[in-house]
């Protein structure tokens, strides 16, 4: 007998409600039956997120950094960042240099945030990533090279922050009267564009990060990060989900867990079903762990 030389194995979204129905001792019978298991699936994994780092979901970026910008958007799926460097230059004379994470409050307190000189610390906005529509418009036809926007209004507006107009996002790093200033064009991957005056205005929460001090030269300054994302939605039915194989047994107990909750004749296996979810949870996470060596080093200052 021989084996079957594959490693393959997985479970589509329709395999996977399946089998946590029938944990529940139900049937998948419906196509409501397969909607509230979906809807329960995407909890599920924003529960995952909550829950700690998820090493699968931890991708790298990078921006490059515009002299006297303060201010760069993140991808609009970013949880947080793990880890982040300022890299100048490229290629043989490429260097990464520390740059220090600070707190809201410690950013707030920089008296003069648009000093310009090599970025030594950074400050994380973390947004929501939603868009509002607003009832603000664009009094002024601009074209894709203009880096000042009058709106009919910039109540509610932040200082600093993006807004989109048609398909294209735009940063501002300040608010003069009703006009945005030191606009840049074409952030978080969309394209430069013209718009007329009475466009639709919509502000746009994208999370981000602020530098300090503002770079003091372009092309030179790259800021490099490993962020932790969102994990996928959950799909259509013939999608696999955006988890490794390890993952798979706990994913299936978490839904059949999320179910029992909802289905009647299942109640009575809620807390066999948590304990088996909690079981499983235990061992994916232990196994999804950082395995290099730590490595702890003082600061030191000197007075």
């Amino acid at each position: 007998m021989s084996t079957t030389g594959t490693t393959t194995f997985n479970l589509d979204l329709n395999n996977l409600v399946e089998e946590a129905f029938e944990r529940c001792g139900a049937e998948l019978r419906s196509g409501y039956d397969m909607r509230t298991a979906r809807r329960s699936l995407n909890l599920l994994t924003i529960e995952w997120a909550n829950r700690g780092i998820n090493l699968w979901t931890i991708e790298q970026g990078s921006i490059p950094m515009n002299q006297g910008q303060i201010c760069y958007a993140l991808p609009v799926d970013t949880i947080d960042l793990m880890d982040m460097v300022i890299r100048t230059q490229t290629g043989i004379n490429q260097s990464d240099i520390n740059i220090n994470r600070i707190s809201s409050s410690t950013y707030s307190t920089i008296p003069n945030k648009n000093a310009q000189g090599r970025p030594i610390q950074v400050w994380i906005d973390r947004q929501s990533g939603y868009e509002n529509i607003t009832t603000k418009t664009l009094t002024t036809t601009i074209t894709a090279t203009s880096n000042t926007i009058t709106l009919s209004s910039v109540d509610g507006l932040n200082y600093v922050g993006f807004i989109k107009l048609g398909n294209e996002t735009i940063g501002y790093n300040e608010i003069s009267g009703n006009t945005l200033q030191n606009c840049v064009r074409g952030v978080d991957n969309s394209t430069p564009a013209g718009h007329t005056a009475g466009a639709i205005v919509t502000v746009r929460n994208l999370p981000n990060i602020c530098v300090w001090p503002a770079p003091d030269q372009s092309n030179f300054y790259s800021f490099v990060y490993w962020r932790l994302r969102r994990i996928q939605d959950a799909g259509n039915g013939i999608n696999t989900e955006d988890i490794p194989f390890r993952m798979i047994p706990c994913m299936a107990a978490g839904l059949a867990y999320y179910l029992s909750l909802k289905i009647p004749d299942a109640m009575n296996r809620i807390e066999m079903l948590k304990a088996s979810y909690e079981e499983q949870w235990a061992l994916g996470s232990s196994e999804d762990r950082e395995k290099a060596s730590l490595r702890l080093a003082p600061r030191q200052y000197f007075y």
